[in-house]
C-alpha cells in the first residue's frame, strides 16, 4: 500500500499586525511626550556690606523644674510665686527688656509654670521670647 505524502505547507509568521502594533505604540509614545524648554536664569545676588549686626551675648534664662520650680539665670528662686519671679527677672535684666528671654521646661513640667513665666515676662516688657525644652528637667 502506497500512501500518498502530504504536501507540507511552509510555515511562516505574519509579521504585519505586530509591526501595525508596533507603530501605533511608537505614535502613541511620541504623541504623549510633552517636550518642554527648559530656560535657564541667570541672577545677580546681592551682597552685604558692612558690619554684623550686634548680638546679644547676654540672655535670661528661665529654667522650670518638674515640680514647676524656677531657676532663672542659674540661680533657684525661694518659692514658685509669680511675685518671686517678677522680681528675680527684672533683677537680672537691670531693667534691659529688649534682651532676649529664653523659658526651658520639659514634657513633665506643669503647663500653668510655662504659662506664669510667660504672663510675668509679659508684665515686663519682654518682646524677645523663646520656648525651649530639654529631656530631663531639674526636680
Amino acid at each position: 500500500m502506497m500512501f500518498r505524502r502530504q504536501k507540507t505547507e511552509e510555515v511562516s509568521v505574519n509579521l504585519t499586525p505586530l509591526i501595525d502594533v508596533v507603530f501605533l505604540l511608537l505614535i502613541f509614545f511620541m504623541v504623549s511626550t510633552t517636550f518642554t524648554k527648559e530656560s535657564h536664569l541667570s541672577i545677580d545676588l546681592p551682597e552685604a556690606t558692612g558690619k554684623p549686626a550686634v548680638e546679644h551675648k547676654k540672655q535670661v534664662e528661665i529654667v522650670i523644674g518638674k515640680q514647676g520650680s524656677y531657676v532663672v539665670n542659674g540661680k533657684p528662686l525661694i518659692n514658685n510665686e509669680a511675685k518671686t519671679l517678677l522680681t528675680a527677672l527684672s533683677k537680672e535684666s537691670k531693667g534691659d527688656t529688649s534682651l532676649p528671654l529664653v523659658i526651658t521646661s520639659d514634657a513633665k513640667t506643669p503647663y500653668q509654670a510655662v504659662v506664669t513665666a510667660m504672663d510675668t515676662a509679659g508684665q515686663l516688657g519682654f518682646v524677645h521670647l523663646t520656648i525651649t525644652t530639654m529631656e530631663v528637667a531639674p526636680e
